[in-house]
């Protein structure tokens, strides 16, 4: 095990259209994608896509979905060890003009105790929050053998509070912010006052706000895309989490804005296309995106 990921599996269904039906009406998409989906879980796929492959303890359901997510995880070699659920868990997701609109059903409902891991090799743990009984507990043991801890914030779970104490590197979005009535810079400060090593906060088009090791306040701009050039913005998030485990799993010795810098690269990639699989960069992707930008930051 090089690295371990938990969170909730999501079946991803994304389709482009210029029209939502309502009551006895039909339309036609443009277009659609069917893909694996939640945080931890795309940021796991990144990263293998990457070159490093992580284990992963994900929910899975004995249905159809379930089956479909096996084989998804099998073509990546990603080795999950399950944590069982009645039913899978599903989204549709309308992307435009650079937003996206997402219905969910989930379960979350875990008919058994999460999996207990030999972490032997390991050298990361990326979180969602999701399985907070399982974050915690890995967090915990992760912490004690000095294996970096990354948590994506994407909004407040039961023990976010008591989680953090446990985080290396907190990156979370302005949606958190939002439930815990703070700015970007005060959600610093909170990151910092739970002893997280690295903070920031995910904003969109106006990049990330960030502290660094030293405790020094930093902006990491955004990529200049076109507007017309952003096909999908969702799992742009979860691709930045799981290039920057990559790039620090293959670069240990690099600073964390390097490990930021090549993420940026990946989510501006994701963004020019339609689902999570699609959106997958790799290394030669990631560099085409710098030397593309590279003037330009």
């Amino acid at each position: 095990m090089q690295a371990l990921f938990i969170g909730q599996t999501y079946i991803d269904v994304t389709f482009i259209t210029d029209h939502m039906p309502v009551g006895d009406e039909k339309h036609v998409a443009d277009a659609y994608a069917v893909s694996f989906g939640g945080n931890a879980v795309t940021a796991a796929f990144c990263c293998a896509k990457l070159g490093i492959v992580p284990d992963l303890v994900a929910t899975v359901a004995n249905d159809w979905l379930g089956r479909m997510f096996w084989d998804m995880s099998a073509k990546y070699g990603i080795s999950v060890h399950p944590r069982k659920v009645n039913a899978s868990s599903l989204s549709f997701i309308m992307p435009k003009d650079g937003k996206r609109a997402i219905v969910r059903c989930r379960d979350d409902e875990h008919i058994h105790p999460f999996p207990l891991l030999n972490l032997k090799g390991c050298r990361a743990l990326h979180i969602d929050g999701h399985q907070p009984d399982a974050a915690i507990h890995y967090a915990k043991l992760c912490r004690d053998d000095g294996i970096l801890t990354s948590l994506d914030g994407g909004g407040l779970r039961t023990n976010t509070h008591e989680l953090l104490e446990f985080v290396d590197v907190a990156i979370v979005a302005e949606r958190l912010c939002e439930q815990m009535d703070k700015t970007p810079e005060q959600m610093l400060d909170y990151l910092k006052s739970r002893g997280c090593r690295v903070g920031g906060v995910t904003m969109g088009e106006r990049g990330l706000l960030w502290y660094d090791e030293a405790g020094a306040v930093r902006q990491l701009p955004s990529l200049a895309i076109s507007r017309e050039r952003v096909i999908d913005t969702n799992g742009a998030g979860d691709v930045f989490h799981g290039a920057y485990i990559y790039s620090y799993l293959a670069n240990p010795g690099k600073a964390w804005h390097e490990h930021f810098e090549f993420a940026r690269a990946a989510s501006t990639y994701k963004i020019q296309k339609l689902g999570n699989e699609a959106g997958l960069p790799t290394l030669a992707d990631i560099e085409a995106v710098k030397q593309e930008f590279r003037a330009a930051v």
